[in-house]
């Protein structure tokens, strides 16, 4: 049976050369900023085959908690995507479930972020037996999803500004609200197509339509927050570059301060980006995100997570320009 769980994590997880900037073809701005961006990616692979491999899902607890602060996250992210895999196969589910119930629950965002990159390499028919239970947080699946076709499909989501203006995928979504989900994802991804260099990334963002710019700058607020790659000047010209969009930015950082925090995996890059685009220590960011969060419901036509986007919003917006 090891035998048989060490075979099924070779076959189920990608090549960590495929999360190399030199195979997507990302810009590379310094070795460091590369090599950072690069063990994001390798973390999440770690965790997506401790996963794979997991006789049961207890056994991937140890293996992502020896991993540093900085790189854990990601690695309980890979790790919600393999189990995602897992439960979408033949054979009995409940992995995910059991995994939010237990340790995972700590890093619930990273983890419905890994059930999107499941969603991207699953086809449709399949989609119904991913778990994401939570109506509020259920949209972060759509976030990974779309940091995922960015990431590997840069060609098509990046550089020709692909779309899907409608998206199967929840069913209850009226407004359509699948779409800005995703972009929240592409803004995301583009911070590693780019390198982390908030020029490239803020002439990459004007070339897209103007209504889809404010979730672009929020995804890219939170991946400069959470998985870094900037120096303080690097993020207060991010900051500068931002222009209307500061308070997407923000909200963006924000979401990844409430991450960390919950997670217990605050760094010190993360300070610097919470203090920089929130205006906020981290842990004060991500009070706002759990302040703003109480009695959260749709309204004007948009879900409740929208409204819970532009509460964060509201709120830093003041202070970042105080």
């Amino acid at each position: 049976m090891r035998a048989w769980r060490r075979l099924r994590r070779r076959v189920l997880t990608p090549d960590i050369s495929q999360t190399t900037c030199a195979v997507r073809g990302f810009h590379v701005t310094d070795e460091a900023t590369r090599e950072r961006l690069e063990t994001v990616g390798g973390s999440f692979l770690a965790g997506f085959g401790e996963a794979a491999e997991a006789r049961v899902v207890a056994d991937v607890v140890a293996p992502l908690e020896r991993l540093a602060p900085t790189w854990r996250g990601f690695a309980y992210e890979g790790a919600a995507m393999g189990l995602s895999i897992r439960d979408a196969l033949p054979g009995r589910g409940g992995r995910v479930a059991e995994f939010l119930a237990g340790p995972g629950d700590p890093h619930v965002y990273m983890a419905y972020v890994g059930v999107g990159w499941a969603m991207a390499r699953l086809p449709r028919f399949l989609w119904s037996r991913l778990y994401a239970p939570d109506p509020l947080l259920r949209w972060l699946v759509l976030d990974g999803y779309g940091f995922h076709q960015a990431y590997f499909r840069t060609g098509s989501y990046i550089e020709q500004r692909y779309r899907e203006e409608t998206f199967p995928w929840p069913g209850d979504d009226p407004g359509r609200y699948a779409v800005r989900a995703i972009d929240q994802g592409v803004g995301r991804a583009s911070w590693f197509v780019v390198g982390a260099d908030p020029d490239r990334l803020a002439r990459l963002f004007a070339g897209f339509p103007e209504r889809r710019r404010a979730d672009l700058w929020a995804g890219a607020g939170l991946a400069a927050t959470y998985a870094g790659g900037a120096d303080e000047a690097g993020l207060e010209r991010l900051r500068e570059l931002s222009g209307s969009y500061r308070g997407d930015l923000a909200q963006g950082s924000a979401f990844a301060a409430g991450a960390r925090v919950r997670a217990g995996l605050t760094v010190p890059h993360n300070e610097v980006a919470t203090r920089v685009l929130c205006g906020l220590s981290t842990r004060d960011a991500s009070a706002v995100t759990d302040d703003t969060r109480i009695g959260v419901a749709p309204a004007n036509g948009f879900p409740a997570y929208e409204v819970w986007r532009q509460r964060i919003r509201n709120a830093l917006v003041p202070i970042r320009n105080s």
